[in-house]
Protein backbone atom coordinates (compact mmCIF):
# COMPACT_ATOMS: atom_id res chain seq x y z
CA UNK A 1 0.00 0.00 0.00
CA UNK A 2 1.44 3.35 -1.01
CA UNK A 3 0.30 6.64 0.45
CA UNK A 4 0.63 8.85 -2.59
CA UNK A 5 -0.44 12.10 -0.96
CA UNK A 6 0.50 13.26 2.55
CA UNK A 7 -2.61 15.34 3.22
CA UNK A 8 -6.10 13.98 3.81
CA UNK A 9 -8.73 14.12 1.09
CA UNK A 10 -12.47 13.81 1.33
CA UNK A 11 -14.38 11.72 -1.22
CA UNK A 12 -15.59 14.74 -3.21
CA UNK A 13 -12.05 16.14 -3.52
CA UNK A 14 -10.77 12.72 -4.53
CA UNK A 15 -13.42 12.31 -7.22
CA UNK A 16 -12.74 15.81 -8.58
CA UNK A 17 -8.95 15.37 -8.67
CA UNK A 18 -8.45 11.64 -9.26
CA UNK A 19 -11.80 10.27 -10.41
CA UNK A 20 -10.54 9.50 -13.91
CA UNK A 21 -7.16 8.08 -12.80
CA UNK A 22 -7.75 4.35 -12.50
CA UNK A 23 -4.64 3.65 -10.41
CA UNK A 24 -5.99 5.43 -7.31
CA UNK A 25 -8.63 4.87 -4.67
CA UNK A 26 -9.33 6.58 -1.36
CA UNK A 27 -9.28 4.87 2.05
CA UNK A 28 -9.90 6.90 5.21
CA UNK A 29 -8.78 10.08 3.47
CA UNK A 30 -5.53 8.56 2.14
CA UNK A 31 -4.83 8.45 -1.57
CA UNK A 32 -3.89 4.84 -2.33
CA UNK A 33 -1.98 3.68 -5.42
CA UNK A 34 -3.51 0.29 -6.26
CA UNK A 35 -0.33 -0.69 -8.11
CA UNK A 36 -1.82 -2.37 -11.20
CA UNK A 37 0.46 -4.46 -13.41
CA UNK A 38 -0.05 -5.83 -16.88
CA UNK A 39 -0.65 -9.35 -15.53
CA UNK A 40 -3.14 -7.97 -13.01
CA UNK A 41 -5.01 -6.33 -15.90
CA UNK A 42 -4.99 -9.62 -17.84
CA UNK A 43 -6.80 -11.33 -14.95
CA UNK A 44 -9.34 -8.51 -14.70
CA UNK A 45 -10.01 -8.69 -18.44
CA UNK A 46 -10.42 -12.47 -18.35
CA UNK A 47 -12.93 -12.39 -15.49
CA UNK A 48 -14.94 -9.59 -17.12
CA UNK A 49 -15.00 -11.47 -20.43
CA UNK A 50 -16.24 -14.70 -18.84
CA UNK A 51 -18.95 -12.90 -16.88
CA UNK A 52 -20.02 -10.87 -19.93
CA UNK A 53 -20.47 -14.13 -21.85
CA UNK A 54 -22.91 -15.29 -19.16
CA UNK A 55 -24.71 -11.94 -19.14
CA UNK A 56 -25.15 -12.15 -22.90
CA UNK A 57 -26.05 -15.86 -22.97
CA UNK A 58 -28.74 -15.50 -20.31
CA UNK A 59 -29.86 -12.03 -21.46
CA UNK A 60 -29.42 -10.62 -17.95
CA UNK A 61 -29.98 -6.90 -17.27
CA UNK A 62 -26.38 -6.53 -16.06
CA UNK A 63 -23.44 -4.42 -17.16
CA UNK A 64 -19.75 -4.44 -16.27
CA UNK A 65 -18.53 -0.83 -16.51
CA UNK A 66 -14.95 -0.22 -17.56
CA UNK A 67 -14.48 2.40 -14.86
CA UNK A 68 -16.54 2.76 -11.70
CA UNK A 69 -16.06 4.21 -8.23
CA UNK A 70 -17.95 3.11 -5.14
CA UNK A 71 -18.32 6.01 -2.73
CA UNK A 72 -18.64 4.36 0.65
CA UNK A 73 -18.36 7.40 2.92
CA UNK A 74 -17.11 10.98 3.11
CA UNK A 75 -13.49 9.76 3.14
CA UNK A 76 -13.50 6.41 1.33
CA UNK A 77 -14.07 5.52 -2.34
CA UNK A 78 -13.09 2.13 -3.75
CA UNK A 79 -12.37 1.37 -7.38
CA UNK A 80 -13.27 -2.32 -7.82
CA UNK A 81 -11.41 -4.35 -10.43
CA UNK A 82 -14.65 -5.92 -11.70
CA UNK A 83 -18.14 -4.82 -10.71
CA UNK A 84 -21.37 -6.27 -12.08
CA UNK A 85 -24.28 -3.82 -11.92
CA UNK A 86 -28.00 -4.39 -12.40
CA UNK A 87 -29.02 -1.81 -15.00
CA UNK A 88 -32.61 -1.73 -13.69
CA UNK A 89 -31.39 -0.44 -10.31
CA UNK A 90 -29.20 2.37 -11.59
CA UNK A 91 -32.18 4.73 -11.59
CA UNK A 92 -31.72 4.86 -7.81
CA UNK A 93 -28.12 6.06 -8.12
CA UNK A 94 -28.15 9.89 -7.98
CA UNK A 95 -24.71 10.40 -9.55
CA UNK A 96 -24.74 7.69 -12.22
CA UNK A 97 -26.28 9.81 -14.98
CA UNK A 98 -23.36 12.24 -14.70
CA UNK A 99 -20.45 10.17 -13.37
CA UNK A 100 -19.65 6.42 -13.03
CA UNK A 101 -20.12 6.55 -9.24
CA UNK A 102 -22.14 4.14 -7.10
CA UNK A 103 -23.29 5.23 -3.63
CA UNK A 104 -25.31 2.21 -2.43
CA UNK A 105 -25.29 -1.56 -2.80
CA UNK A 106 -28.69 -1.80 -4.52
CA UNK A 107 -27.35 -2.14 -8.08
CA UNK A 108 -24.24 -4.19 -7.25
CA UNK A 109 -24.58 -7.88 -8.07
CA UNK A 110 -20.93 -8.93 -7.74
CA UNK A 111 -17.53 -7.41 -7.08
CA UNK A 112 -14.21 -9.08 -7.87
CA UNK A 113 -10.95 -7.70 -6.53
CA UNK A 114 -7.72 -9.05 -8.01
CA UNK A 115 -5.12 -9.18 -5.25
CA UNK A 116 -1.86 -7.25 -5.56
CA UNK A 117 0.80 -6.23 -3.05
CA UNK A 118 -1.75 -4.31 -0.93
CA UNK A 119 -3.61 -7.58 -0.28
CA UNK A 120 -4.59 -6.61 3.27
CA UNK A 121 -7.22 -4.22 1.89
CA UNK A 122 -8.85 -6.93 -0.23
CA UNK A 123 -8.93 -9.56 2.51
CA UNK A 124 -9.85 -7.40 5.49
CA UNK A 125 -10.98 -3.82 4.92
CA UNK A 126 -13.02 -4.44 1.78
CA UNK A 127 -14.62 -7.58 3.19
CA UNK A 128 -16.04 -5.51 6.02
CA UNK A 129 -17.02 -2.48 3.92
CA UNK A 130 -18.60 -4.44 1.08
CA UNK A 131 -20.63 -6.47 3.59
CA UNK A 132 -21.87 -3.28 5.27
CA UNK A 133 -22.79 -1.89 1.84
CA UNK A 134 -24.86 -5.01 1.16
CA UNK A 135 -22.81 -6.42 -1.73
CA UNK A 136 -24.18 -9.96 -1.97
CA UNK A 137 -21.18 -11.57 -3.68
CA UNK A 138 -17.51 -10.63 -3.43
CA UNK A 139 -14.60 -12.51 -5.05
CA UNK A 140 -11.03 -12.14 -3.81
CA UNK A 141 -8.88 -13.36 -6.70
CA UNK A 142 -5.40 -14.10 -5.38
CA UNK A 143 -3.78 -15.44 -8.58
CA UNK A 144 -0.26 -15.05 -7.16
CA UNK A 145 -0.95 -16.45 -3.69
CA UNK A 146 0.04 -13.20 -1.96
CA UNK A 147 -2.47 -13.18 0.89
CA UNK A 148 -1.68 -14.08 4.47
CA UNK A 149 -1.71 -17.73 5.53
CA UNK A 150 -4.79 -17.13 7.67
CA UNK A 151 -6.66 -16.36 4.45
CA UNK A 152 -5.23 -18.80 1.88
CA UNK A 153 -3.60 -21.47 4.04
CA UNK A 154 -0.13 -22.97 4.21
CA UNK A 155 1.72 -23.45 1.99
CA UNK A 156 0.58 -20.27 0.30
CA UNK A 157 -0.72 -20.84 -3.22
CA UNK A 158 -3.14 -19.17 -5.65
CA UNK A 159 -6.70 -19.13 -4.39
CA UNK A 160 -10.06 -17.49 -5.00
CA UNK A 161 -12.21 -16.67 -2.00
CA UNK A 162 -15.90 -16.33 -2.84
CA UNK A 163 -17.79 -14.41 -0.16
CA UNK A 164 -21.58 -14.75 -0.04
CA UNK A 165 -23.55 -12.35 2.15
CA UNK A 166 -25.72 -13.94 4.83
CA UNK A 167 -27.26 -11.70 7.51
CA UNK A 168 -24.74 -8.89 6.92
CA UNK A 169 -21.74 -11.25 7.27
CA UNK A 170 -19.84 -13.00 4.50
CA UNK A 171 -19.65 -16.77 4.38
CA UNK A 172 -16.36 -17.56 2.65
CA UNK A 173 -15.39 -20.49 0.46
CA UNK A 174 -11.88 -21.09 -0.88
CA UNK A 175 -11.30 -22.36 -4.43
CA UNK A 176 -8.03 -23.85 -5.66
CA UNK A 177 -6.61 -24.79 -9.06
CA UNK A 178 -9.06 -27.46 -10.30
CA UNK A 179 -12.11 -26.29 -8.35
CA UNK A 180 -15.17 -25.11 -10.25
CA UNK A 181 -16.32 -21.75 -8.92
CA UNK A 182 -19.80 -21.44 -7.48
CA UNK A 183 -21.63 -18.14 -7.82
CA UNK A 184 -25.05 -17.07 -6.59
CA UNK A 185 -25.12 -14.31 -9.21
CA UNK A 186 -24.14 -16.62 -12.09
CA UNK A 187 -25.52 -19.99 -11.03
CA UNK A 188 -24.73 -21.66 -14.37
CA UNK A 189 -21.15 -20.40 -14.57
CA UNK A 190 -18.67 -23.10 -15.60
CA UNK A 191 -15.27 -21.71 -14.69
CA UNK A 192 -12.31 -23.33 -12.98
CA UNK A 193 -10.18 -21.29 -10.62
CA UNK A 194 -7.08 -22.43 -12.51
CA UNK A 195 -8.31 -20.80 -15.72
CA UNK A 196 -8.34 -17.46 -13.92
CA UNK A 197 -4.86 -18.06 -12.48
CA UNK A 198 -3.57 -18.92 -15.96
CA UNK A 199 -4.85 -15.58 -17.26
CA UNK A 200 -2.21 -13.92 -15.06
CA UNK A 201 0.70 -15.53 -16.86
CA UNK A 202 2.64 -14.48 -19.94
Amino acid sequence: MIQANPHSLNADEFIAQYGDQVQYELIDGELIDVEPTGLHEQVIGFIARKLNVEIDRLDLPYIIPHRCLIRLSDDTAFRPDVVVLDRTQLIHEPLWQYQPIITSGAAIQLIAEVVSTNWQNDYARKVEDYALLGVTEYWIVDYLGLGGREYIGKPKQPAITVCQLTDDIYEKRLFRQNDLLTSSTFSELQLQAGAIFAAGQL
